[in-house]
């Protein structure tokens, strides 16, 4: 099983967050490290220890 994640580096850190729930990031040293800090929030969120802040929905919106 693969679980997609969005990344980017700021002050020296990498941040990111697992793409079904981005409103919960983490951040590492470096991309390895930063993919450990996401491995354990996965793991948190498959056996219930964390739940999203948000439910979020997708729309339309009507721009000309």
């Amino acid at each position: 099983m693969q679980a997609k994640f969005t990344y980017w580096e700021e002050d020296g850190w990498f941040l990111g967050y697992l793409n079904d729930f981005p409103d919960i990031w983490t951040q590492g040293v470096d991309l390895a490290d930063l993919k450990i800090h996401l491995l354990d929030l996965h793991k948190e969120f498959s056996t219930g220890g964390l739940t999203p802040v948000h439910d979020y929905h997708t729309g339309e919106l009507e721009v000309a």
